[in-house]
């Protein structure tokens, strides 16, 4: 995104009640975070190439990414050519400092 973007209107979205008084604009629109979580999952499962993957989520802010992540990964294994074992871990973190 370049910083002379002004975003899209909200009310092009549907935007929950209790945040319609909080935004002014929608910068990244759902369907493009999941269509470039679609292609991050591609990217690794081409860059690991027949390696099993490691993933590990950091708790509280990066769950539903994550999951995301995790089922685009899910869908390129099943339908692939070559399926590699994934395993699934979690982390707690109390700061980032």
């Amino acid at each position: 995104i370049r910083d002379e973007e002004s975003g899209y209107n909200k009310n092009l979205f549907c935007i929950p009640k209790h945040y319609e008084e909080d935004l002014e604009r929608v910068f990244i629109p759902h369907g493009l975070i999941l269509d470039r979580t679609e292609r991050l999952a591609r990217d690794i499962m081409q860059d690991m190439g027949s390696h099993h993957i490691v993933a590990l989520c950091v708790l509280k802010g990066g769950y539903k990414f994550f999951a995301d992540l995790l089922d685009h990964i899910k869908t390129l294994n099943q339908n692939g050519d070559k399926s590699v074992p994934v395993t699934v871990d979690f982390v707690r973190i109390k700061s980032y400092c």
